[in-house]
């Protein structure tokens, strides 16, 4: 199996490297259009803010590129929130691959923005291994994507929202897979399995 990380200025390129070498996985990180297309599966990562990272993703095309994308795709973090149709961080226009619109979380005196720790998933189903059910994972996010028709798990943090998506060939994780131990691991392995 061919899987192509795609590079891009989204600052978790590295710590996915690294679980995919934990798993003994083959991989490359490119910018590559070609390379992209040929990989069997494509993981689009992502930390940092949405209008700049948009505009680095049309900047190298790669808003022409993702979308059209035929092979299985995981966005992770930023990479879920940029495959929604708008971010309210910055009034950015994304790539529209889900149609939902991404909210910032609204701080209050018991939750602090951005949310960031363990949280639990639940009504795990689809793509995602049913051992994810109740399991902890990484978040950290000031932004999220309400619940809605492509959820295919949840999480809680004041507000129900989207912890992860599926829609046909594109799949999406608002946590840090390579960064929750061992439940990560199962998600990761699961985006490799489908």
């Amino acid at each position: 199996m061919k899987l192509a990380v795609i590079k891009y200025n989204a600052g978790n390129i590295q710590s996915v490297a690294f679980a995919l070498d934990r798993l003994g996985v083959d991989y490359i990180v490119t910018e590559n259009a070609e390379e992209i297309k040929k990989a069997d599966k494509v993981i689009f990562p992502g930390v940092g803010e949405a209008s700049t990272t948009m505009n680095f993703v049309r900047d190298k095309k790669l808003d022409q590129l993702i979308p059209h994308l035929q092979q299985p795709v995981l966005g992770i973090c930023l990479g879920m929130q940029l495959m929604c149709r708008y971010s309210e961080e910055n009034n950015t226009t994304c790539l529209g691959i889900f149609d939902e619109d991404v909210k910032r979380f609204q701080p209050s005196a018991d939750l602090k923005v951005p949310h960031m720790g363990w949280n639990t998933l639940m009504d795990v189903k689809d793509w995602l291994d049913p051992q994810l059910e109740e399991q902890q994972v990484y978040f950290v996010h000031s932004y999220y994507v309400p619940f809605n028709k492509n959820t295919v798990a949840a999480a809680d943090y004041g507000i129900r929202y989207s912890a992860a998506l599926r829609k046909d060939n594109f799949y999406a994780v608002q946590f840090h897979p390579e960064k929750s131990a061992h439940a990560g691991e199962l998600v990761i392995k699961s985006f490799l399995n489908v």
